[in-house]
């Protein structure tokens, strides 16, 4: 069954020049984006460095993106704060600007307190005041934070509640959750690693750091699963295995962000306290992308 939001996302990087968003620079990549199969953007997400910008640097990425997005390319939006009423404020905040919806995050610096219940009264009052519909986000890698999939499927029926993007690459937790939420929830892998897999298992799309780098084999994937042709979608899943794991788990977001300046985009600066990736780690980056045709 198609779902509205269904496809391969592109988890937008954040460019600076020096230590001041470059805005323009953000418009320039999003062109070159529209000109791929992706479905859309994500911004402020954790790959966009959301946790290191002030609410008006974020306003100004959002409206970059929105206007130059293409009109078929969906726009999600990262607005978790620390607070449930700042994530509510920031997210309203957005309403009116062609958003799609909006990608929450758990509250996780008083983390030994966020139970299963904290966590659960926090969503609901979320999906109850936003203006935009809600995608529930779980990144332990960076919260520290494991949503039970108990607690996804408690929250799934909620009308705002359109979905969940889930960055733990976990096929066991996708397993558990898609039998059991309605038929319209929409389930995102966060991880390039299990794209094929998890389309195979129920999900209906993915949000990508790899997108920024290699927009063309993330979206190609899902195409071809779409179409049918799942032994040619399975092999090119195998072939962006090795770019996710140097780009996403080994050299981070200023891996990622020298990829894209190797492929013609801007990547830039990552903001500190992230480090510039060193003269070896260019090499082999550079290697890589060469090695893959890219």
């Amino acid at each position: 069954m198609s779902k509205p939001l269904e496809g391969v996302y592109a988890a937008l990087t954040t460019p600076f020049a020096g230590d001041e968003i470059a805005a323009d620079k953000l418009r320039d990549n999003v062109q070159k984006y529209n000109r791929t199969d992706l479905a859309g953007y994500l911004v402020l997400g954790s790959t966009g460095e959301s946790v290191s910008l002030t609410d008006g640097e974020s306003l100004q990425l959002v409206e970059a993106v929105v206007a130059a997005a293409a009109p078929e390319k969906k726009i999600l939006v990262g607005t978790a704060r620390e607070s449930t009423k700042g994530t509510i404020d920031f997210t309203n905040s957005l309403a009116g600007r062609g958003i799609a919806a909006a990608l929450v995050r758990p509250p996780s610096y008083f983390k030994s307190k966020m139970t299963r219940e904290a966590l659960k009264t926090h969503y609901l009052a979320v999906a109850e005041a936003s203006k935009l519909p809600v995608l529930i986000y779980n990144m332990p890698q960076n919260t520290g934070i494991s949503l039970e999939p108990q607690l996804i499927i408690d929250l799934a029926p909620h009308p705002n509640i359109v979905g969940l993007k889930e960055s733990s690459g976990s096929l066991a937790f996708l397993g558990e959750v898609v039998r059991e939420v309605p038929d319209r929830f929409h389930y995102f892998l966060g991880s390039g690693h299990v794209i094929y897999p998890g389309l195979e298992m129920g999900a209906c799309g993915a949000i990508l750091a790899v997108a920024n780098a290699a927009p063309e084999m993330s979206a190609e994937i899902f195409r071809l699963f779409k179409a049918g042709k799942k032994d040619e979608a399975r092999r090119l899943q195998l072939d962006l295995v090795p770019l996710n794991k140097a780009l996403m788990e080994v050299y981070g977001i200023a891996g990622l962000k020298y990829a894209q300046d190797l492929r013609g985009y801007y990547g830039g600066p990552a903001r500190l306290p992230l480090l510039p990736v060193g003269d070896q780690a260019k090499r082999d980056i550079a290697a890589l992308l060469k090695k893959m045709g890219l």
